[in-house]
């Protein structure tokens, strides 16, 4: 068997990881969702002259909500908007029949924010990245 390292795998050998992923979790849970019935959205927030002033990106997989990335700009920050952003995102998600939540914030960023919005911790990643803590929240719906 030869082990190869790349940054620049074929479209052709990601398929077969995917694919072969996939097959093996269907093989495994046959009533597991369909990757096909993933959704990713983004929710925005615009200013008085329609630019982002901040958003959420997020995606709706396996009964969860994943909360990707949540970024304010700093004008916005303290006023209340991210809690909007946060439940226009879980709201989207129970609509799709979504039943938890799960984000990943680090030691600099919003822990205290996401668990004053109901989000509990799961796990701590001391050291990611170094020198800081990753979190891992949830939230049941």
């Amino acid at each position: 068997m030869k082990i190869i390292t790349t940054e620049n795998a074929t479209e052709a050998e990601q398929a077969v990881l995917r694919e072969g992923i996939v097959r093996f979790n269907h093989e495994t849970v046959p009533d597991l969702e369909p990757e096909s019935a993933e959704v990713r959205f983004f929710v925005l927030a615009r200013d008085e002259q329609d630019a982002v002033a901040g958003g959420i990106r997020a995606s709706c997989f396996w009964n969860t909500l994943h909360v990707e990335l949540l970024w304010l700009s700093p004008a916005s920050r303290g006023s209340g908007l991210g809690a909007q952003l946060l439940h226009a995102a879980e709201e989207k998600a129970k609509q799709h029949g979504m039943e938890l939540a799960l984000v990943m914030t680090t030691s600099w960023q919003a822990k205290p924010f996401y668990e004053k919005q109901g989000y509990t911790l799961l796990s701590s990643l001391e050291g990611m990245p170094k020198g800081h803590t990753s979190y891992y929240l949830q939230k049941r719906f």
